[in-house]
Parts: structure tokens; C-alpha cells; sequence
């Protein structure tokens, strides 16, 4: 039975039929894709008995009729996602698509906002780029949104957790923060601290239980008083770094759970007259780019981030499957000047 009060949509179809959204799109939406006889006669006979009908936009977008591909990531100046579109759009250009780049300025409830957008535009893809967060709600709107693009005959793909409805590649963050931690003992430091991040992020809250995870391997507790939250920023680095050292604690290593608050932290320890690493070494997570210009060269966990993006937009430009694929990409441990070995 079509929903009351209004007419029967594509999702309406694909569950009477007990099939996926990605299949029901492609019967009925014109996808060159093959479908197996008898689903595409079960899913036309549940249409039929629904009075469903593909809506021009969604037919349009099913058949590729369309070359624009939404970016979507939390902030723009951050070399993380730079980087990672960079590879996303060296990827576009032999396919002559166009990507279209927003930021939600770290709000994670404009990313359901920007993927309606999209779908309205008839954009032939979205690509999310970011930590997925705690807010149920937001991750529910934002979830809606994924499987109404996708019922509308669009391709979605996320750099993130796989934590939605969508073909993913994920970054095995908890796995690289423990490589860290232990690699950082065998270096022979003991006491550490964590500029943590925003406790609402996947992300910060994934490599900080890794790097938790790898000190008590080793036999060593993290206390929750050493563990500094701040923002996934420059200045949030800064400003973590600099409480930490109001409070005086007893620290050799100090981790940060991204690269740009390492280079806030940095600066936060340089300006207390702090000599590093003599005084304090400091380690972080990604390998941006522009740690090259960084004194002493930070030690980190490598993430392939252009390959990520490449990655991200060939799930885009593949047909759809009947499930959402994930392909992992686990961090290389990367020891520089930053964390000496202690004598």
C-alpha cells in the first residue's frame, strides 16, 4: 500500500519488493546496469500496484545526464580536506566532471542542508568529506538525506566512519593512534598527554582511544587529567597546549590527535620558552603537507590523503551496488626530530 495522504516513493517500492534502494533505482531510473529478470519483474509489478513513477530528475541522474559532484567538507583551510580534494578533483578532470566545493564551517548539521541542495540541482554525486559526530539527530537527518540522494537515482560516498548508507573509505584511526603509542615507547617515553580534540568527534574520539589502547599494551595509564580537549584547529592546538602547561603536569610526549593542532601546539610551547624536543616532544596524526615547514620535523601518522580522495570519487563514478563497499586505509607510523629516542 502507497503511504497515506500522498503518493508511493521509490523507498515505498523497494521494501514491498524486499529489495535495496540501489536496486529499485536502477530498474526504474534507467541505470545501464544489469538487473536479474525476475527482480526487475517484481520490482515493476510493486510499482505498477503503487502507481509509482520516476520523477524526471532522478531518470536525468540515474543515467549520468549530469557531471556535477558536491564536496563537502568542515573547513576548507584545513590542509586535511585541501589535500584530499586535490585528489578528488585531479581524479575528476579525465571524466570531465565538475566538482562544486562547500564547507559547513564545522557544523555538522549543514551537511544534510548541502546534500538536499545537491539533489535539488540534480548533481550527480555527493562526497562528504569528515568525522562523523555523536549527535543522533544530526546523524539522522543527515542519514534521511543520503538515502533520499540515493533513491533520486545519485551516488554518495563518504571519507569517514561507516556510519552511513553510503560507499565509504575509512581511515583506521584507531589503529594508527596505537602503531604511535607504541612505537613512541619503544622511543622510551612514559609520560604522555593528548590534546584530545572535541570529545563530539568520531575522529578525535577513535585515535585517542588507540593511542590509550597502545600505552596500556605497554603498561602505562593514561590519566583523564592528561588528556586536554580542544578544537580540531590551529588556535584549538594552541590553546590545549597551553593548558596543559598551566597546569604543570609531568609530561615527556605530548600528543596531538591531528597535525594542525601539532603546529599550534608547537607555537604554544615555543612562546612559553619551551625548547623542543629537548624540553617536551610532540607528536601528531595525518602528515599534512605543511609540515614541511614545521621545526623540529613533527613526527605523525601518515594518511594517503589524495589517494583518499581518488578513492572517494571513483565510488562516485562506479554503478551502485546492492550494498555499501568500504575500502580501509591504515596509517604509517612516521618518526621524525619532533620525538627523539631517550637515552
Amino acid at each position: 500500500m502507497a503511504r497515506a495522504g500522498g503518493k508511493a516513493n521509490l523507498n515505498d517500492v523497494a521494501k514491498q519488493a524486499g529489495v535495496s534502494l540501489a536496486t529499485a533505482s536502477r530498474v526504474l531510473n534507467g541505470s545501464a546496469r544489469t538487473v536479474g529478470a525476475e527482480l526487475q519483474e517484481r520490482v515493476r509489478e510493486v510499482a505498477a500496484r503503487l502507481d509509482y513513477s520516476p520523477s524526471g530528475p532522478a531518470q536525468a541522474m540515474a543515467r549520468g545526464a549530469t557531471n556535477v559532484i558536491g564536496l563537502v567538507v568542515p573547513d576548507i583551510a584545513d590542509p586535511y580536506f585541501s589535500t584530499t580534494a586535490a585528489g578528488i578533483m585531479h581524479e575528476a578532470e579525465p571524466h570531465g566532471m565538475i566538482i562544486t566545493l562547500s564547507s559547513t564551517q564545522r557544523r555538522s548539521e549543514r551537511e544534510a542542508e548541502y546534500i538536499a541542495s545537491l539533489r535539488r540541482q540534480r548533481a550527480r554525486g555527493v562526497i562528504l568529506v569528515g568525522s562523523r559526530t555523536t549527535d543522533s539527530r544530526h546523524e539522522a537527518d543527515l542519514r534521511a538525506e543520503v538515502e533520499a540522494f540515493t533513491a533520486a537515482g545519485g551516488r554518495v560516498a563518504a571519507i569517514s566512519q561507516h556510519r552511513l548508507p553510503a560507499d565509504t573509505v575509512l581511515v583506521e584511526n584507531r589503529a594508527g593512534a596505537r602503531a604511535l603509542a607504541e612505537t613512541l615507547v619503544g622511543l622510551g617515553y612514559r609520560r604522555f598527554a593528548v590534546l584530545a580534540g572535541p570529545s563530539d568527534l568520531v575522529t578525535a574520539r577513535d585515535r585517542l582511544a588507540g593511542f590509550r589502547e597502545g600505552l596500556r599494551r605497554a603498561g602505562i595509564t593514561l590519566d583523564s587529567a592528561d588528556v586536554i580537549p580542544g578544537e580540531f584547529t590551529r588556535d584549538g592546538g594552541y590553546a590545549a597546549a597551553t593548558a596543559l602547561l598551566d597546569e604543570d603536569r609531568d609530561v615527556e610526549c605530548v600528543f596531538a590527535v591531528n597535525d594542525v593542532m601539532a603546529v599550534g601546539a608547537v607555537a604554544a610551547f615555543r612562546d612559553r620558552g619551551l625548547n623542543l624536543p629537548d624540553d617536551l616532544a610532540v607528536a601528531g596524526f595525518d602528515d599534512i603537507v605543511s609540515l614541511r615547514d614545521i621545526w623540529p620535523p613533527l613526527t605523525t601518522v601518515r594518511v594517503p590523503l589524495e589517494q583518499l580522495g581518488r578513492e572517494a570519487l571513483k565510488f562516485v563514478l562506479d554503478e551502485p551496488g546492492d550494498g555499501s563497499r568500504v575500502r580501509r586505509f591504515r596509517g604509517e607510523v612516521v618518526v621524525r626530530a619532533s620525538t627523539p629516542a631517550l637515552g
